[in-house]
């Protein structure tokens, strides 16, 4: 469905570990509680390569903190902005944030 380029052979390959990372913040708004966004999302960030997590708001959106390299991050913004089919995204609000050391993508408890 959303795919990501891979450059180099291996994982220890000069130009990947070369290249630049960084965290963000991501504040999902619309239909996107009660339509699998967080599982979706999980997946979606799993297969990105990405570590951290999602979690329901009390407010009714979504928010992830997600970790890694500058294309997968880029290209889990653009996910993100469509969701799963049942979702209907009305903005995606990104802020720089600190990596937490998360250790792989997981689902967290609504906050």
């Amino acid at each position: 469905m959303f795919e990501r380029r891979e450059f180099g052979s291996a994982p220890n390959d000069g130009y990947l570990s070369a290249m630049k990372t960084q965290t963000l913040r991501l504040t999902v708004s619309g239909q996107v509680q009660g339509v699998g966004y967080r599982a979706w999302a999980t997946r979606i960030a799993t297969e990105f390569g990405l570590r951290g997590w999602v979690r329901n708001r009390v407010d009714g959106s979504v928010e992830m903190l997600i970790s890694g390299r500058d294309q997968d991050v880029a290209a889990m913004i653009v996910a993100a902005r469509k969701g799963p089919r049942a979702a209907r995204v009305s903005e995606v609000q990104i802020t720089e944030a600190e990596d937490d050391g998360s250790i792989g993508f997981v689902m967290r408890p609504t906050a």
